[in-house]
């Protein structure tokens, strides 16, 4: 009974630093046990067409957590920038220059960076500011831009910019920008480029996992003591069976292969994020984003700008948020020029959470992790709304709460969590004073 007990007290800390991911697993599940009515195929071509369109915009909030600011739910004036290097383009397009699609996306990439920089950089000057508050500062930041954003779009368009009033892009007063801009030749421009079969990516993308996973072990990266053991010998096994999986549904044409196609270069541009933000921490930028996140002081006293250091991780993320929302809405096809940007702080932060992210620390994988699971719920809330209560509309409510749910209980965690630590570390010197 003690050896158990234990057991399960080592256990504790794991369980509770990922009870997130592990709520959104046991809902994923339940949601299929309940309901034969999503079947696998049409599950995976969902949850992949919504990866690849918000995977990079989660990505872009791994950067300020590691830098110290928190959970930037400021990165919906990035997805601003981003809306509004479409806008521009597609006016000058069909006015002046008759773009194809794959020019127009690379057009709209390069004018939002340095839009969303110039942005960027006025909004880490405002939370070197308020030092301690980023997150609500980041909230506040958020409305604030959405206010200047539509003031440019629905007055200053037409009255202040010069536009031709005729324009298909512009209201019928020849003031202000429609509710809604059709995305013309940049629908899909990124996903046509170049498509491969679900299974056989898969294949690849587990080779490949596999052969770093090992070779990463092996030349001594990862210290190999017994627990990193375990953990290498778990991530070969299950990388083994995604290879052996992937091989027989290819060899026997099974019902999995019928998932959508995968947009290569979308993968390719998420992969080239996920590779940028390692790398960039085993810089001297990245590790000053690190020391600046465990502690300004320290950080100061060692020489580093800290000022300067945050501002370039606002810049950052603002840049791949604004470069984020472009892929997402030209795989939309229809841009709501007033709403698209609204909820996007708030789905990504939560997708972060759910992977088991916390204020503080940030990693690849959990960003990955969270908007798979996070998806996951979005797809499966109505099914099990329908099937638990006759009415998949509950789903569609639960979603909502779901996101404010989360974010709520990661931060409550979150400070649990802290206060825990901190009993645990004072408690051995609470004994030996009394002691002594």
């Amino acid at each position: 009974m003690k050896k158990a007990k234990n057991m399960l007290g080592k256990q504790m800390p794991y369980l509770t630093d990922n009870i997130v991911p592990i709520i959104f697993i046991a809902f994923t599940l339940l949601g299929f046990a309940l309901t034969d009515n999503v079947p696998i195929n049409y599950f995976l071509s969902e949850l992949s067409s919504r990866f690849y369109r918000n995977a990079f915009i989660v990505l872009s909030l791994i950067i300020p957590v590691i830098a110290g600011l928190g959970l930037n739910f400021g990165i919906v004036i990035g997805a601003m920038s981003g809306q509004l290097a479409i806008i521009i383009v597609r006016y000058l397009s069909i006015e002046y220059l008759h773009l194809s699609g794959v020019w127009e996306l690379f057009f709209c990439i390069v004018l939002a960076l340095p839009i969303a920089a110039f942005i960027g950089f006025l909004t880490g000057r405002l939370y070197n500011k308020t030092r301690g508050q980023e997150m609500i500062a980041s909230l506040i930041v958020g409305f604030f831009a959405n206010g200047v954003y539509q003031f440019i779009l629905l007055f200053a368009t037409g009255v202040i910019i010069p536009v031709r009033a005729t324009h298909p892009m512009i209201k019928p007063d020849g003031v202000g920008v429609r509710m809604t801009v059709d995305m013309g030749e940049l629908h899909y421009s990124l996903q046509n480029i170049m498509k491969t079969p679900f299974m056989w990516t898969v294949l690849v993308v587990s080779v490949v996992l596999l052969t770093l996973v090992v070779v990463l072990y092996l030349t001594g990266r990862k210290r190999p003591n017994k627990e990193n053991r375990v953990v290498f010998y778990v991530k070969v096994l299950l990388l083994a069976v995604l290879i052996a999986y992937s091989i027989f549904a290819i060899v026997t044409e099974n019902k999995i292969t019928t998932v959508k196609e995968v947009p290569t270069v979308t993968i390719i541009f998420i992969g080239l994020l996920c590779l940028f933000t390692e790398l960039i921490m085993k810089t001297k930028l990245g590790q000053d984003f690190r020391s600046v996140g465990q502690s300004q002081h320290i950080a100061r006293s060692n020489g580093i700008n800290v000022d300067k250091t945050r501002i370039i991780a606002v810049i950052m993320s603002t840049v791949m948020a604004s470069w984020g929302q472009i892929f997402y809405l030209q795989d939309m096809g229809t841009l709501n020029v007033y709403g698209a940007h609204t909820q996007i702080g708030m789905f990504s932060v939560a997708a972060l959470l759910v992977g088991g992210a916390s204020v503080r620390k940030a990693t690849v994988s959990q960003a990955l992790i969270g908007t798979i699971l996070f998806n996951s719920m979005f797809i499966m809330s109505p099914e099990i709304g329908k099937a638990v209560f006759g009415n998949a509309l509950l789903g569609e409510y639960f979603r909502t709460f779901m996101v404010y749910g989360i974010i709520g209980m990661a931060l409550g965690i979150y400070v649990w969590n802290d206060n825990r630590k901190a009993r645990i570390t004072l408690d051995p010197i609470e004994s030996n004073a009394q002691d002594n």
